[in-house]
């Protein structure tokens, strides 16, 4: 029963990768180049389940989660404040900004499904989401959302499967990676849908008091079966030819598999939208208490003080005021492009140095393995965090994108010159 209150616990992490742009992006994928990005997505959960686990695997051995880990980091006055006001700013906005797609990719969802008005369900599910975080600790959310989880994993893989997909053709393009010309900024938008930063504050806020073999189970079932999930919407999305929409890929379901297709892709992109309609609101609110809250015993950011609920509700009201007003919230996802480019390579940035810090670690400190894994990892992150700045930028600006050498070069470069700093932080805080 314990390993199974784990693994319902950390089913919040798939609850909160797996929302409406991670269906459009795996479907958009699997619309253009049929299975041939099916790899991106088996890396992508690899590298959220290295993420995920040192952060968790902080929290269980140095008693700090990682908002609590910067804190100690970074003592000083001007450079902590720096620091915390960088994380948290561009956390809440980020969840802020992506509550709109979760608000309104689940409502198009349930428009499908239902036929009711999409303002009534706008509301409904804004209301659905605010009561449970109203009434419910964290953990008690955590878990209710696996129900929700169940139900869009069920639904998107019934959908898969109807289609029949070669399994040969799946197993080769799951494990040998391609790259079709005009892929490259799918790819990294398949990896940075599913490896989202305010996750790794969420995934470590979860992890109190846990048993760090329940938690490596837990995450390992959880986030593997979110990867899975992921896939099955990738599979989803090659029975549409041209370009992809929500209704194009209903309707094609429709034609070729029946109603019920349908219905199961409709209820999925319903159950997505719901739980990360619920997650980044969560996701916000565990991360402003992790870097605010003044120790243990700090009652004003408790689950039920109005600091708390305040970030809360405010995501959640940025996400309806979306969703009420019915246009599409171009801006807000051009600030969440820009944000997260941001803060993925900072955040997987101070997580590798903290997980390789003495003080914090102990002898659980990350080894030579593992060290390798998170810095393949934190490059990639910061192959994220460039081109998702040279998007904000040439769409704001109307410019075009750099080349993708271009992009990697600089993202490589970024992280020789973070290696000397890194290295000398992690030889004095192992005292050598």
């Amino acid at each position: 029963m314990k390993r199974l209150a784990s693994i319902l616990l950390w089913s919040v992490i798939a609850a909160a990768f797996i929302g409406p742009g991670t269906v459009t992006t795996a479907a958009s994928a699997g619309a253009s180049y049929g299975l041939a990005l099916l790899w991106a997505l088996v890396f992508s959960t690899g590298a959220c389940l290295v993420l995920q686990e040192a952060s968790a695997r902080l929290t269980v051995v140095s008693g700090h989660n990682l908002g609590q880990a910067l804190r100690e980091q970074y003592r000083s006055g001007a450079r902590k404040g720096a620091v915390l006001l960088l994380v948290m700013g561009a956390i809440v906005l980020g969840c802020a900004a992506y509550e709109a797609g979760n608000i309104l990719g689940g409502v198009s969802g349930a428009v499908m499904a239902t036929g009711w008005s999409a303002r009534s369900l706008t509301l409904l599910s804004g209301g659905v989401a605010g009561v449970l975080l109203w009434r419910s600790p964290p953990q008690t959310v955590a878990r209710s959302l696996s129900l929700v989880v169940a139900v869009m994993g069920v639904a998107f893989l019934l959908t898969a499967l109807l289609q029949r997909p070669p399994v040969g053709a799946v197993l080769r393009a799951s494990l040998v990676p391609s790259m079709p010309r005009g892929s490259g900024l799918l790819v990294l938008g398949l990896v940075g849908t599913t490896v989202v930063p305010y996750n790794i504050f969420l995934g470590s806020g979860l992890a109190v008091g846990q048993d760090l073999r329940d938690v490596r189970i837990g995450l390992a079932i959880a986030v593997g079966l979110g990867g899975i999930i992921s896939m099955a919407v990738l599979v989803t999305g090659t029975a549409v030819d041209g370009n992809f929409s929500f209704v194009a890929l209903s309707h094609v379901l429709a034609e070729r598999l029946g109603g019920w297709a349908a219905k199961f892709f409709s209820i999925g992109l319903l159950g997505a939208g719901l739980s990360s309609a619920i997650t980044a609101p969560l996701a916000a609110a565990v991360t402003a208490r992790s870097l605010l809250q003044e120790g243990g015993e700090d009652e004003s950011w408790s689950p039920t003080s109005w600091r708390y609920r305040g970030v809360w509700l405010g995501v959640l009201a940025v996400g309806l005021g979306f969703g009420l007003s019915g246009i599409r919230p171009v801006p807000a996802i051009i600030l969440a492009q820009a944000l997260n480019g941001l803060l993925l390579p900072l955040v997987s940035i101070f997580l590798f140095l903290a997980v390789n810090d003495r003080r914090l670690m102990g002898d659980a400190v990350n080894g030579t393995l593992a060290n390798l894994a998170t810095a393949f990892v934190v490059w990639v992150a910061m192959l994220l965090g460039v081109t998702g700045i040279a998007r904000a930028i040439c769409s704001t600006f109307d410019l075009p994108l750099l080349p993708g050498s271009w992009l990697v070069a600089i993202a490589s470069v970024s992280m020789l010159l973070l290696a000397v700093p890194a290295y000398r932080f992690i030889r004095a805080r192992s005292g050598r």
